[in-house]
């Protein structure tokens, strides 16, 4: 009996509140609803960390960070430390990466035999922190506010290119797959670095949420004086005072996420049609 083929799909700051059973109701995302209606959902399921390179570690790992020992996205992840890539391949099948995986170090396969694309992330140290100075932030680092002011369309970004490469290569490796050169079951981690911020999006995304009531924020701005410290902090951290936020930007801001949801729920479309159509 031919043991399953396992397609992964990983994308990065998805809200999981916009997906309490299924996607909320609002999204358009007709790829994700179908999926969603046929598929197992573990809602109650958390990440191991809330960073990028800690929480895919963990992913691949099946450990938490103080297992892993990558507790930041300059952390290097050890090459001795196993991963569900080297079980896969042990067990026989072909075993691939497409996209973002954030390996910090050397090896940049951690298991897979193959990988299509570089990542979006530097794979130095160039992101180490100084732990001797809490309060400093890594000056081009992008996580402020800027985000939120510079929200909008744009037909071409810096991740739009890489998440339109990242998809291209997968629906090509799948192609591959099914032309039965390699008769190994296989497994294809396609891993997409939207809706993850800077807020911008094409167009016909941006065009679905027009004027949808959830542009506005569910909960109200909450004064300064009644912030608690953990999120003063993080509002130090998106150097809140340097910025004039004002309610059009948020709600441009939101639209433009919901619009990169949307954007990723084509992508997801283009993969199953592929399989679809290869039958596989």
């Amino acid at each position: 009996m031919r043991r399953p083929n396992i397609l992964v799909v990983m994308v990065d700051q998805f809200n999981g509140t916009l997906y309490p059973d299924g996607p909320a109701g609002f999204l358009r995302t007709p790829h994700l609803a179908a999926l969603g209606a046929r598929s197992r959902r573990f809602t109650t399921c958390y990440t191991a960390s809330p960073l990028c390179a800690p929480g895919r570690a963990s992913f691949m790992a099946g450990q938490l960070p103080r297992r892993t020992r990558v507790y930041d996205n300059a952390a290097e992840f050890a090459s001795d430390i196993p991963t569900f890539a080297h079980m896969l391949r042990r067990a026989g099948y072909a075993t691939c990466l497409s996209g973002k995986m954030h390996f910090v170090g050397p090896d940049q396969l951690h298991g897979f035999e193959e990988r299509l694309t570089t990542d979006i992330y530097p794979a130095d140290f160039g992101w180490t922190p100084d732990y001797t100075r809490p309060g400093e932030r890594i000056d081009w680092w992008y996580h402020n506010l800027g985000s939120v002011t510079g929200a909008g369309v744009a037909e071409i970004t810096n991740q739009m290119e890489y998440d339109d490469e990242v998809a291209y290569h997968a629906e090509r490796k799948l192609y591959d797959f099914a032309r039965g050169y390699d008769d190994r079951p296989w497994c294809l981690t396609v891993s997409f670095t939207h809706p993850h911020d800077p807020y911008v999006a094409r167009r016909r995304f941006f065009d679905l949420y027009d004027g949808i009531a959830q542009l506005d924020p569910p909960t109200p701005e909450i004064p300064e004086t009644e912030q608690d410290p953990h999120s003063l902090r993080l509002m130090r951290a998106c150097k809140q005072d340097d910025y004039d936020i004002r309610p059009e930007m948020v709600r441009r801001a939101r639209q433009a996420y919901f619009a990169n949801i949307s954007y990723l729920d084509d992508k997801l479309g283009g993969l199953m049609d592929v399989l679809t159509r290869t039958r596989m």
